[in-house]
């Protein structure tokens, strides 16, 4: 399985960013596998931004984000997005998506199996 991140990049705060995520090697329109993103902020741990089922309308979001990023997906493009709307300087991270399966709330980094490299998303004041 393979993940590929893109769209990361440099804004004033209040702007807007889509990453998007195509990954290959597995299948991804079924409820049972899902895909998230995940971010990590220097010298802070890895944390959960939002996850979606491959099928169904399951979102999963961290509270700091909720009602300003949106999970997506395209099955037929095997490939999940991620629109971040009012973005702030604290949203300033590495976003990485991951892919899993068979966890009913899909939150915690070890619920995914197979990880993406990052994508800068730098937020400035």
């Amino acid at each position: 399985v393979q993940l590929q991140a893109s769209g990361g990049g440099s804004v004033q705060a209040g702007g807007s960013l889509r990453l998007s995520c195509a990954a290959s090697g597995r299948t991804f329109s079924s409820y049972y596998n899902y895909m998230g993103w995940f971010r990590q902020a220097p010298g802070k741990d890895r944390e959960f931004v939002a996850a979606i089922r491959g099928r169904g309308d399951n979102t999963y979001y961290q509270d700091s984000v909720e009602g300003r990023f949106t999970i997506s997906r395209d099955n037929a493009k095997n490939t999940v997005y991620l629109q971040m709307y009012d973005l702030r300087p604290e949203d300033t991270a590495v976003y990485y998506c991951a892919t899993g399966s068979g966890v009913e709330r899909p939150t915690a980094p070890r619920d995914f199996s197979y990880w993406g490299q990052g994508t800068q998303v730098t937020v400035s004041s």
